[in-house]
């Protein structure tokens, strides 16, 4: 995929690697010296259920890899965590599934500060999205936004078919994902209403092109020419694709965070802690197989 070119402000210095950049940190706490406006924990993509391993997804020890994140979120003291969707597999039945989204949650909302829950395709394969969201307990559900420390936050919800319907349980294929003229048009209106910094969040990629990837939300040209004419949005976390990726498109960052389920053991676990600074640097902070992304003003 080509990048559109960035901003001086912004821009990304090319090297041989696929997408690695010099904004792209290895393992380095290099965080600018000021203290951050916000501070938020990120979990992707944990797939819990009871059920047998199959190949790299190692469903059931999501909950060990969860208390492990959750400590260090305790001691952190972030002012939000999100998950990004995905937070449970599929089940046989709603009764199942409910047990399991019970389960991984009631690790994840021992946090002390607010949760923010993105819908992912899984989480929608059982149960229908009010179903997900009333057994999670999410205070909110869909696409929303809020402001937040100086800083405009976004929840885009991708889980639609090509029909433009809500995912149901059987109604879907996973790479049918769809973001519908709807959410378009108050995602434009929203944004016209900020002047904040604005970081968004969403489950299916955005920084693929349609047809090239299973894993790209069909509209996602649209989205990102949304994005970028506000000019107000400095990057875009996301999951699904189960691989850590930073793209640069534009003024945008798209950083996409590895899976917690994928891999056995503690050193195969995969999450973050997001840093925005006041003067617009990003740093996400990833811990064991997770990479650190810096993303300077």
């Amino acid at each position: 995929m080509k990048s559109h070119p960035s901003s001086n402000r912004r821009r990304f210095i090319q090297t041989s690697s696929l997408w690695l950049g010099a904004t792209l940190i290895h393992g380095q706490d290099q965080a600018p010296k000021a203290p951050p406006l916000i501070r938020i924990g990120v979990v992707p993509d944990l797939h819990y259920a009871e059920k047998r391993s199959s190949g790299s997804r190692h469903y059931q020890e999501s909950t060990r890899k969860l208390t492990e994140a959750v400590a260090l979120f305790q001691q952190e003291k972030p002012d939000f965590v999100i998950e990004l969707g995905d937070l449970v597999d599929v089940a046989p039945t709603a009764e199942q599934e409910i047990k399991f989204l019970k389960t991984i949650n009631a690790i994840f909302e021992k946090v002390d500060c607010p949760r923010h829950y993105v819908l992912g395709n899984h989480c929608v394969a059982t149960l229908t999205k009010e179903q997900f969201y009333q057994s999670c307990g999410a205070t909110k559900s869909g696409y929303y936004s809020w402001d937040q420390n100086g800083v405009h936050f976004i929840i885009l919800d991708a889980c639609y078919q090509k029909d433009l319907k809500d995912y149901r349980p059987g109604n879907f294929e996973w790479s049918d994902t769809n973001i519908p003229p709807v959410e378009s048009a108050w995602l434009a209106k929203d944004l016209k209403s900020t002047t904040l910094p604005t970081v968004a969040f969403v489950h299916q990629r955005l920084d693929l092109e349609p047809g090239t990837s299973p894993y790209a939300i069909k509209q996602s040209l649209e989205v990102r020419k949304i994005l970028e004419e506000s000019g107000q949005v400095r990057a875009v976390f996301q999951g699904h694709s189960h691989k850590h990726e930073l793209h640069q498109i534009g003024d945008i960052a798209y950083c996409t965070i590895a899976a917690m389920v994928e891999g056995s053991g503690a050193t195969n676990n995969s999450y973050a802690m997001l840093e925005i600074y006041k003067d617009g640097a990003i740093q996400l902070k990833g811990f064991r197989k997770q990479e650190t992304y810096k993303i300077p003003a």
